[in-house]
Parts: structure tokens; C-alpha cells; sequence
């Protein structure tokens, strides 16, 4: 789950620098000191917008000192003091020194900075360039010029798959499909690089291309793809009819514009007659919190939908009011359900406010905040805990469905997707004509 500026983790980030000469090996002088003092400085800067970012977030007054937490707890050090900084300061020499080709200072500084995040070992937390944030504000407004698929990593191996191919964009008038898994983007190797600059690589300036060799599962074949880039606004729900009233709703993400498409969606099925409803977030790796939220306000009668806390027992609950639906609800799940979608199947569970069909969920029940800095940059932390209204905190357990249903594809081994092949959807559509033949 993310809050305020947060997208999904995953969801991208991009190439770093600022040209500017550095000086050859063999050369000590004033432009080592004061690019190691440079680098330094930017250091206290951070620190300085991390400390400025937490008050804003969680209105706690925080006491500067050599010696002091946020909370005034007393501590026997700080990251910055005299023998790291020195520390840094002979590292940089002999860098200057021995290094044996040219190289940017800026990268040498977004190193650190990278680094002094990556250090806490937690792959939520992470730094973010000026051009990586801008990355990142692109995927929570969901525009973009870039290929239209949604892709996801493997934590371990590092393998990049395609979650989703979005109808009528250049990835699928190329060919790709759900489950491929991205081989190379050019020249680069997929799985030596962390997702967000991989997809960087994969947008780009509209109308050029980018060569794609994935694997392809389904037919144990590799393949290859020139794709174009083009102009994407990707839509985060979709919604049709089905047989006896049901209603069918998709989302693929929380975006700042999710909670809109949704009710415009409910809206639309409500004036058609549903009596009944499916709400399908499989694959759907989370997203903003505020979007979530007023999903569930918009489903769920008053209480609270979830809450969250940080490690000084600050607790914040979101909460919906008491208009609600008042007709039988199925959510399907599978692993892929993240973050703030786990905040939406947890609260209809806990509600018992409908049932869950498919996998347990991926288990993510953590807060990134991302902290805007005053130079374009940013920094993101694992900031809070949440839990679902019941009190759970469901962080590497994940949410269990009520009927547990791994997916079948019903169809024959030629045909393509059609929600009559899906198993778990007919399942849901199953349950749901049970309990409206009840309520009749």
C-alpha cells in the first residue's frame, strides 16, 4: 500500500547524470575537495528533507541533534559522523587518484545516495533521481508514452514477466502477451537490472521503437518484437454485463483517476440492472490509498476500511460512510493481488461483505511515503504498518480467499481469453445466481 505521492513498488525509474568534467587520474587538487565536499553536502541535504518530509507526514516535532531520534530517544551515533565522513573523503581520493578512466561526479553522488538508502535492506525504500521520480509521477497518473503492458519481477531471480497487455495499445498490435516473459529491451538483459529502469528503457520518445525478445511460455518459443512507442493513457477499470444481471468490474491498478472510473463504471452497470457483482483484482499490483479508500467508501457501509501505523504507535484510520451497495459481491484474487488491492479484498472479508475466490494474495501490508526533495529528486520509505479493519496486519501471509480456486483456462488450446473460458469467473458467477435465487 502506498500513501500521499506513492505508487506500487514497481511499479520506474531512469538514467542519472548532469555533465561535468572530472579531472584524470594522477591529479589530487582543489576539484577532488570540493566534489567529495559536494558529495558530502548532498548527503545532510537528504537527511535534512527526510527529517522536514516525517514532520509532514506524521506531524511529530522532531529535536535535531548528534544524539537524537525523531522521538528524542537518545542514540549512540549518526550515520554522518566524523569517521564516516572522513571515510568518504578517502574513498573519493583514491578514486580520484587510481581510477582509470574519466567519470561523472553526479554519479558518483547518486551512488551514495542510492546506496544510503538500498543499505537498510529494505526493497520497498529507495532513492529517487529527479528523472526516476518523474518516472514514478508518470505511473501514478497513468500517462505515458511507452508500449502499454504492465510488467512485474521476480524478487529472487529477477525474471520480468507481462502481467497485462492493454487492448489497443502497440503491445498488443505487436503480438505480446500475458505471461511472456521479457528476455531482453534492446541490447539489455532484462534480469540485470531492477524493474524501474528497465522500463524506462522500454518508454521513450514517441514514435521510436524498442526491440523486445521474450519467451513465450505458453509455446516454449522465443520471440522477437519491434514495438512503437506511442502516447498511452492506460484505463485502470473496465466493466460489462454478464448473464442473469452480474455485473463484472476490472481493476488493474489504483491511480489518481481509478476511484472516477470506477464510479462512472458502477454507475453505468447500476442503470443497466445489476443485481449482483464481480470485482476482479487479480494481477493488480496496488497503488495509491486515497483511491482505494473511496472505492471502499463507495461498497462498504460506516466503519473503518483500514488503518495504519508507524513504529512510534501513530495510528491513522481511513474510514467510509454509511452509503454502501446492498447486493452480493465476488472478489477474485491470485498473487498477484498487492498492496492496496489486498486493502480492498481484506475489508470486503472482513466486512462480510462478499467473497473471495482464487489464491491467497501476495502479502504486502506495508506504507512507502515518497518524500519530495528541493532538488527534483525524491526519497521513498517503508514509513507504516497497515491493517484491515479487523486489526490483521497481513504483511508476508497474505489474505486467504474463501474458496481457494487456482486458475483454469476452460477454453480449447488455440482460443483466446473469453471470460466463458475463465474457471474462476464462472465460479463467481456460479455463487453469486446461488445467493440471488436465495434473496428472491
Amino acid at each position: 500500500m502506498d500513501n500521499q505521492n506513492n505508487q506500487w513498488e514497481q511499479p520506474q525509474s531512469g538514467p542519472i547524470g548532469t555533465e561535468q568534467e572530472q579531472k584524470k587520474r594522477g591529479s589530487m587538487g582543489l576539484g577532488f575537495f570540493w566534489g567529495a565536499l559536494a558529495g558530502c553536502v548532498g548527503i545532510v541535504l537528504i537527511l535534512l528533507a527526510i527529517v522536514v518530509g516525517y514532520c509532514g507526514i506524521t506531524g511529530n516535532r522532531i529535536v535535531l541533534g548528534p544524539k537524537s531520534t525523531a522521538s528524542g530517544e537518545e542514540i549512540s551515533g549518526s550515520i554522518l559522523d566524523k569517521d564516516t565522513m572522513e571515510k568518504i573523503m578517502e574513498l573519493s581520493a583514491y578514486i580520484n587518484v587510481y581510477f582509470y578512466d574519466e567519470y561523472e561526479a553526479d554519479d558518483i553522488r547518486d551512488g551514495i545516495y542510492h546506496g544510503m538508502v538500498s543499505a537498510l535492506g529494505d526493497k520497498y525504500s529507495a532513492y529517487y533521481t529527479a528523472e526516476e521520480y518523474e518516472e514514478v509521477q508518470i505511473d501514478t497518473n497513468g500517462t505515458y508514452y511507452g508500449i502499454g503492458a504492465t510488467l512485474t519481477q521476480e524478487v529472487d531471480t529477477m525474471q520480468v514477466s507481462i502481467v497485462r497487455v492493454y487492448e489497443g495499445t502497440p503491445a498488443e498490435e505487436a503480438g505480446l502477451k500475458k505471461d511472456d516473459i521479457i528476455l531482453y529491451v534492446n541490447d539489455i538483459e532484462a534480469v540485470s537490472m531492477e524493474l524501474s529502469p528497465l522500463v524506462q528503457n522500454i518508454r521513450g520518445e514517441e514514435g521510436t521503437t524498442v526491440h523486445l525478445q521474450v519467451y513465450r511460455p505458453s509455446s516454449a518459443e522465443t520471440l522477437e518484437f519491434d514495438v512503437e512507442r506511442r502516447y498511452v493513457e492506460l484505463p485502470t477499470v473496465t466493466g460489462q454485463m454478464l448473464e442473469n444481471n452480474i455485473g463484472y468490474i476490472e481493476l488493474t491498478a489504483f491511480q489518481d483517476n481509478t476511484a472516477e472510473q470506477f464510479e462512472k463504471t458502477l454507475a453505468e452497470l447500476e442503470a443497466q440492472g445489476m443485481e449482483a457483482m464481480i470485482i476482479d483484482v487479480r494481477g493488480n499490483l496496488g497503488g495509491l490509498v486515497s483511491s482505494v479508500v473511496r472505492i471502499l467508501d463507495d461498497l462498504l457501509p460506516e466503519g473503518t476500511v483500514v488503518y495504519t501505523e508507524d513504529k512510534y504507535g501513530n495510528r491513522k484510520d481511513y474510514t467510509s460512510d454509511s452509503s454502501c451497495v446492498d447486493y452480493p459481491i465476488v472478489v477474485l484474487t491470485d498473487q498477484n493481488t498487492a498492496s492496496a488491492s489486498e486493502i480492498l479484498a481484506g475489508a470486503i472479508k472482513d466486512y462480510d461483505y462478499g467473497t473471495l475466490i482464487g489464491t491467497t494474495t501476495f502479502g504486502k501490508g506495508i506504507v512507502q511515503s515518497i518524500i519530495p526533495l528541493e532538488e527534483g529528486d525524491a526519497i521513498k520509505l517503508t514509513t507504516e504498518k497497515y491493517f484491515t479493519p479487523s486489526g490483521v496486519n497481513i504483511h508476508g501471509t497474505g489474505i486467504e480467499p474463501d474458496i481457494e480456486l487456482e486458475y483454469e483456462f476452460l477454453g480449447p488450446e488455440d482460443a483466446e481469453y473469453e471470460i466463458a473460458y475463465d474457471n474462476q469467473i464462472q465460479k463467481a458467477i456460479e455463487i453469486l445466481q446461488e445467493e440471488l435465487m436465495e434473496t428472491n
